[in-house]
């Protein structure tokens, strides 16, 4: 192994002499390198080999690199590359080689040796990267479409692209992502054979030797890929995505039409369609050339439009009355709403007809529960509160088991300052089961502090912990243990504290804060804080290490402690805690004992 490693050391000197030669580096820091370089050598040539040594000696070579490259610039000097340059990129390339034969399926690997052929720009190596690659890792469509981009648009070679994605079908004959990327390739090679003839033209040359096909410059071979695609994929997000493509060359009319008359064949009964068939109307309204014309003129056109959009999505929802169908009307006016507009009759046409579309779904039955939150904020934000209202009460007929539902109701009762409050919380207690209801309990509670008498509010605490599942229970106790001290004091928080303690589970937190409370007070005793840390420990001392570190600070701390007893205290929570914690606990105690923690 030794002799490999001088053999490789001594291939290296060519390069380091020139280097210090021309100026780029001074003998010390040859010197330096020589000795990294066999460390790292030695690391790759061990009998278990590591991924991360052969990454650690790519990196410093790719440094290496950069740094020639700063000093070549900084004094000027762009000879000597071959000697120099080459021999580093050759000796990369052929760690990536080793890397990638050893951990073949690591994509990410194979990606780095990609990425650092673009860098250096290595072409004749990253074609060669690339059909290693492809033929182990065949089975991902990314790699296919990434190889053949890299044909087409830096070898601006098509018929390599071609013949790439050819292949990558035979693996996935009915991956939608190839056949979008093999339709976008074939349109780009027809616009860019359409642009060489038009400068041939131009310039009047001799286009006897250049054999221009007319069908391929009018996308013939993107329409028999596309025939093709549309008969293995079905879903109309193909379809889409393929006119959507084809929009984007201006020589595609044709191609179009038939892809539009496919999908309005095909997917009639699809919102997705109907939705597209209906935006379209906006676009074909701005692809007429307009003539100046006045800021009115426009609005009034702008409206039009719409009007043709709505005109289309109301045949929609008559002929595919489903719930998708009005989420896609809904959002479609709910999009026009927010966009901006100086003119405030546009703006009033667009919310009338926003909410008029909401009504009829709500009376259709066909309006989702995201949707009813959608509706209520677009009138709480258009001060129609009586509306709210009304809606809020049916989102809750319609979604009775929902707590999202409720809390949207009671959220607007609340805002709105409403009488009623009281009655509906009631109302959703009664219809949502027990578990999940924690939502609803803290905004009832968060409410009444703020409206209600402390007698009341109390005694919807105490409902809430017998109401609320033994996990959400949690919650209400710091919520109500923290309002006590707000609300009546240390005395009576102490009191609910011992009683809370009674019943089973408790947060940290819930300790945590009762200890918080405790030295907040003048008279701060620590026999009170030793009750509530040693409660807190018969819970959480096993999974806890911060809990017994606070504990020994406050013995060494506070005026009334007893720093003697962080040795009983340390000694128990070797006892206790579990697994890795005993270590974590050794470690934060050492830097706490030193002055650091």
């Amino acid at each position: 192994m030794a002799e490999r490693i001088e053999q490789r050391l001594e291939d290296r000197i060519p390069e380091l002499e020139q280097l210090e030669r021309v100026g780029l580096f001074t003998h010390k820091e040859i010197r330096a390198v020589l000795r990294k370089a066999s460390a790292l050598e030695y690391k790759i040539q061990r009998r278990a080999l590591r991924k991360e040594d052969f990454i650690n000696y790519i990196q410093y070579e790719v440094n290496l690199l950069e740094l020639i490259k700063k000093r070549r610039a900084r004094i000027g000097y762009s000879f000597k590359k071959d000697e120099i340059e080459h021999s580093i990129l050759h000796r990369v390339h052929s760690l990536f080689n080793r890397a990638t034969g050893k951990w073949k399926d690591d994509v990410q690997l194979w990606l780095s040796h990609v990425a650092f052929c673009k860098q250096w720009n290595a072409k004749h190596q990253l074609s060669k990267v690339f059909s290693t690659m492809l033929a182990i890792h065949s089975n991902k469509p990314a790699l296919w479409i990434m190889a053949a981009k890299w044909e087409m648009e830096t070898r601006l070679s098509s018929e390599s692209a071609r013949h790439l994605f050819l292949r990558a079908l035979r693996f996935h004959p009915e991956c939608p992502k190839l056949y979008q990327e093999y339709f976008r390739m074939e349109l780009m090679h027809a616009e860019k054979q359409r642009k060489e003839k038009k400068e041939f033209e131009q310039a009047k040359m001799d286009l006897g030797e250049f054999n221009y096909s007319e069908e391929i410059l009018n996308g013939e071979m993107a329409r028999i890929v596309y025939r093709d695609a549309s008969q293995k994929i079905k879903g109309v997000e193909f379809q889409l995505a393929v006119l959507s493509i084809a929009k984007l060359f201006d020589f595609t009319q044709d191609l179009q039409k038939e892809i539009l008359e496919s999908l309005q064949a095909r997917h009639a009964d699809d919102p997705l369609t109907w939705d597209y068939m209906a935006r379209r109307e906006l676009e074909l309204g701005s692809l007429q050339p307009t003539e100046s014309s006045t800021k009115q003129k426009k609005v009034s056109e702008m409206a039009q439009r719409e009007e043709r959009c709505c005109a289309v999505f109301d045949e929609a929802v008559g002929a595919v009355p489903t719930e998708d169908m009005w989420k896609c009307y809904i959002t479609f006016c709910l999009e026009r709403y927010n966009r901006k507009t100086n003119s405030e009759e546009l703006k009033q046409k667009r919310l009338e007809r926003t909410l008029s579309v909401f009504s009829k779904a709500h009376e259709s039955n066909l309006l989702s529960e995201a949707l009813y939150k959608q509706w209520l904020q677009l009138l709480l934000d258009s001060s129609l509160s009586e509306k709210a209202v009304e809606v809020a009460e049916a989102a809750t007929r319609h979604f009775s088991q929902s707590v999202e539902t409720w809390q949207m109701r009671l959220q607007v009762l609340i805002q709105l300052k409403r009488e009623d409050v009281t009655q509906c919380f009631e109302e959703a207690i009664k219809h949502v089961k027990s578990k999940g209801t924690l939502p609803l309990w803290t905004l009832w509670v968060e409410w009444s502090e703020g409206t209600n008498s402390k007698e009341n509010t109390e005694a919807l605490y105490q409902r809430s912990l017998h109401a609320t599942t033994p996990a959400e229970s949690v919650t209400m106790k710091e919520m109500y243990l923290d309002w006590t001290y707000r609300s009546s004091g240390y005395k009576k928080v102490k009191r609910l504290f011992t009683s809370l303690c009674e019943n089973r589970p408790f947060s940290l937190d819930f300790f945590r804060k009762m200890i918080q409370i405790e030295k907040e007070q003048e008279s701060c005793k620590m026999l009170h804080l030793r009750e509530y840390y040693e409660r807190a420990l018969r819970e959480f001392g096993s999974t806890n290490t911060d809990l017994w570190l606070d504990y020994i600070k406050e013995e060494l701390s506070h005026p009334q402690g007893k720093p003697e007893n962080c040795g009983s205290i340390h000694w128990r929570a070797m006892k206790m805690l579990q697994g890795d914690l005993v270590e974590d606990f050794v470690s934060k105690y050492t830097l706490l004992q030193t002055g650091h923690l």
